[in-house]
C-alpha cells in the first residue's frame, strides 16, 4: 500500500441538546476528520480531541497542526497501519491525533482488502449492548425526565455525570424513581480529590456498577486508596493512556474496571492491546465515547464487540447526539447497535451531509 496524500477536514456538528460535564458544557462539536488516500483505496479516521484542552491536554487546533507539521510527513512511507505507531513513536503525546491517522490508514487498508474493522480487531459479536451518558442537568426533575426518555428508548445502562454538589442526591433520585434493577454508574471526569473519599463512600448503598475516574489522571495511588475504602468498583478512564498504563493501574489496585477509548490510547490497535491486558487480569472493560460521528461510532462498535467488553458502553445511537449524522445513522434496536460488516469501517460519509457540515479542508500531498 502506498499513501499518496492525506486530507484534514473540519466539520461542525450541532448537538441536539447541550452536554454538560464536570469540566464544561458542549453545544456543538468541532470535529477533525482525517482521510487517508492510498493507491488502492481511501479511509477515514475521526480525531476525538475537543475544542478546548479540558478533558485532556489535546485540543482540535493542536491536533490539526501536529498532523500537518509532523505526523503526516513522518507516516509518508508506511506500508500498512501497523507501521503508523512506530513511525510516530518519536513524537510525545498527541495520542488522539495519532489515533485518527492510524484509523484512516487502517480503514483504507481494510477497504482495499475487503476486510472489516470488526474482523481485524477480533470481534466475537454481531451486535453490542448500549448504554447512554447523561450530562449534568439543571435540576433533579429534569434529570429524571431525561433518564426516563433513555430507558424508554431501550438503553441498557445509564451513566450519570457527577461533580461535587451533584452526586449523591441525583443518584438517590434515579434509584428511587427507577429501582435497583437499572444498571447505573457515575462518571466524575477527575472532579474530586482524595479529601472526598469519605463523601464518595456515600454512593455505596446505591449498588452502582462503578464510579469512573473520580481523581486526577496522574493520581493512581489515590484511586488505589479509594478502591480499598469503598465497595463501589473504581473504573479508570483518563488515567489509562496505553496497555502499559492499564497494566500498572491494575497491579497497583487502582481499578477493577477499565473504560477503553481508542483516541485516548493512540488508536484501535493499542485499544485492542489494552483489552488483551485487562482480559489477562480478569478486569472487565467497556467502550467509552467522545460524542463521535458515525465514522468514529462504527469503529467503536467494532471494538466493543471484542470478548472482554462485558459491560454496555457509551456507544449510543446517532440520534442521541445529532439530528443529522455524517453517515447513515446508527439506530438502537432492543438496546443494541449492529456491528458493521462491510469493508473497513463498514460506513462512509454521506456526500451531502459531509458537504453541509464541512467548515474547512486541507490537502497534504505525499507523492
Amino acid at each position: 500500500m502506498e499513501l499518496t496524500g492525506v486530507e484534514l477536514r473540519r466539520v461542525r456538528m450541532p448537538l441536539v441538546a447541550p452536554f454538560r460535564t464536570s469540566f464544561g458544557s458542549e453545544t456543538t462539536r468541532d470535529v477533525l476528520l482525517v482521510r487517508a488516500v492510498t493507491d488502492e483505496a481511501e479511509g477515514w479516521g475521526e480525531c476525538v480531541a475537543l475544542t478546548d484542552p479540558l478533558y485532556s491536554s489535546e485540543y482540535v487546533e493542536a491536533a490539526q497542526h501536529v498532523l500537518r507539521a509532523y505526523f503526516v510527513p513522518a507516516a509518508a512511507r508506511v506500508a500498512d497501519a501497523t507501521a503508523v505507531a512506530p513511525a510516530l513513536a518519536a513524537f510525545k503525546g498527541h495520542r488522539m491525533a495519532k489515533a485518527a491517522l492510524e484509523t484512516a490508514v487502517l480503514d483504507a487498508e481494510l477497504r482495499a482488502a475487503g476486510r472489516s474493522f470488526a474482523r481485524e480487531l477480533g470481534a466475537v459479536r454481531d451486535r453490542v449492548p448500549c448504554g447512554v451518558s447523561v450530562g449534568i442537568a439543571d435540576s433533579v426533575p429534569r434529570l429524571l425526565d431525561e433518564v426516563a426518555g433513555h430507558l424508554d428508548a431501550g438503553y441498557l445502562r445509564i451513566k450519570l455525570k457527577v461533580r461535587p454538589g451533584w452526586d449523591v442526591e441525583p443518584v438517590r433520585a434515579v434509584r428511587e424513581r427507577f429501582g435497583d434493577d437499572v444498571l447505573l454508574q457515575v462518571d466524575a471526569n477527575t472532579a474530586y480529590t482524595r479529601a472526598d473519599i469519605g463523601h464518595l463512600a456515600r454512593l455505596d448503598p446505591f449498588g452502582l456498577l462503578l464510579v469512573e475516574q473520580p481523581f486526577d489522571e496522574e493520581d493512581l495511588l489515590g484511586h488505589a486508596e479509594l478502591a480499598r475504602a469503598i465497595r463501589t468498583p473504581v473504573c479508570l478512564d483518563e488515567s489509562v493512556t496505553s496497555a502499559r498504563a492499564a497494566a500498572d493501574a491494575i497491579r497497583l489496585g487502582a481499578c477493577s474496571v477499565v473504560n477503553v477509548k481508542a483516541g485516548r490510547v493512540g488508536g484501535y490497535l493499542e485499544a485492542r492491546r489494552v483489552h488483551d491486558v485487562c482480559a489477562a487480569h480478569g478486569v472487565p472493560v467497556w467502550c467509552g465515547g467522545m460524542l463521535e460521528s458515525g465514522l468514529g461510532r462504527a469503529a467503536n462498535v467494532a471494538l466493543a464487540a471484542l470478548p472482554g467488553f462485558t459491560l454496555p458502553g457509551d456507544t449510543s445511537a446517532s440520534e442521541r447526539y445529532y439530528r443529522a449524522d455524517l453517515t447513515e445513522p446508527f439506530v438502537l434496536r432492543d438496546g443494541h447497535l449492529p456491528v458493521p460488516t462491510g469493508p473497513g469501517l463498514g460506513v462512509a460519509p454521506l456526500p451531502d451531509a459531509l458537504a453541509d457540515a464541512t467548515t474547512s479542508t486541507e490537502w497534504l500531498p505525499l507523492r
